[in-house]
C-alpha cells in the first residue's frame, strides 16, 4: 500500500472521527465516552494501515 493510498485512509477515517465526536459528546455532554471513541477508531485505522 503507498503512502497516498494510507493518507487517503486517514483523510477518509478522519470525518468519522469529528462527526461522531461531536454526536458522541452530544449524547453523553462528557468528554470521556468521545476520547474512548476517538481511542477505539484510532485501534481500528492503525491495525488496517499496519496491514
Amino acid at each position: 500500500m503507498g503512502v497516498s493510498r494510507k493518507l487517503g485512509i486517514l483523510v477518509f477515517c478522519g470525518v468519522p472521527v469529528i462527526i461522531g465526536g461531536g454526536i458522541i459528546y452530544h449524547i453523553f455532554g462528557n468528554y470521556t465516552p468521545v476520547y474512548i471513541f476517538v481511542g477505539l477508531l484510532a485501534l481500528f485505522v492503525g491495525g488496517f494501515i499496519s496491514r
